[in-house]
């Protein structure tokens, strides 16, 4: 069965130095192993320390088999709930392909949705209880879908395990937050060794939502 775990940032001290038009959802969604957890720890605490109220929900599936996996991050003043239903996220991030073609229905309309150009066979199909979908790219344009290939900037920095970081650095250009206060939290929150390689592919996801 999903493990669904909340976490409630709450609201960082000091005076808040960026303001919000209402709520913001944001859908974080992939399988097992992609990194989406931290990816939603690294936007909670870029909008704690701006001052906002952060609630994260986290709905892990059969991760460490491959399954899907979501976070929920809500920011804004108060947030009340961490209700997310079809039509009522601002932007989905979705790590994997066919993840991104499951959580389009969450999109609102006017909202983003940025999708890593990878494709993982899910696991019914891996054990013959369903076939790949087709035509995938198609349906991922028509539906104004942002396809980042993450992959392999993560690779071209020399990092490839930070395919996630690239992700949230397209992300950000999405979001009111200044570019240092995301450094700040990459430098805080990811191993001393890997934190150039990281910033590096922080920056490359901008370049590629065309930031």
């Amino acid at each position: 069965m999903p493990h669904d775990t909340s976490t409630n940032y709450g609201v960082a001290e000091g005076t808040a130095h960026v303001s919000l038009d209402g709520t913001k959802t944001i859908l974080l969604v992939g399988v097992g192993g992609q990194g989406t957890i931290l990816a939603g720890q690294l936007l909670a605490m870029v909008a704690a320390d701006a001052g906002l109220d952060v609630k994260v929900s986290e709905i892990h599936g059969m991760s460490q088999r491959g399954g899907s996996v979501s976070t929920v991050v809500r920011v804004g003043e108060k947030v009340e709930s961490m209700i997310c239903d079809p039509g009522c996220a601002d932007i989905v991030v979705a790590f994997e392909s066919i993840e991104a073609l499951r959580a389009q229905q969450f999109v609102r309309e006017g909202g983003t949705l940025f999708v890593n150009d990878e494709l993982i066979t899910p696991v019914p199909v891996n054990i013959g209880a369903a076939q790949m979908p087709t035509g995938i790219s198609e349906k991922l344009a028509a539906i104004g879908a942002r396809v980042i290939d993450a992959g392999a900037i993560a690779r071209e920095v020399g990092s490839p395990r930070s395919t996630n970081v690239v992700l949230v650095g397209a992300l950000s250009t999405a979001l009111p937050f200044s570019v240092e206060a995301w450094h700040d939290a990459i430098q805080r929150r990811v191993p001393p060794k890997t934190v150039e390689a990281n910033l590096e592919a922080f920056a490359r996801g901008r370049e590629a939502a065309g930031a």
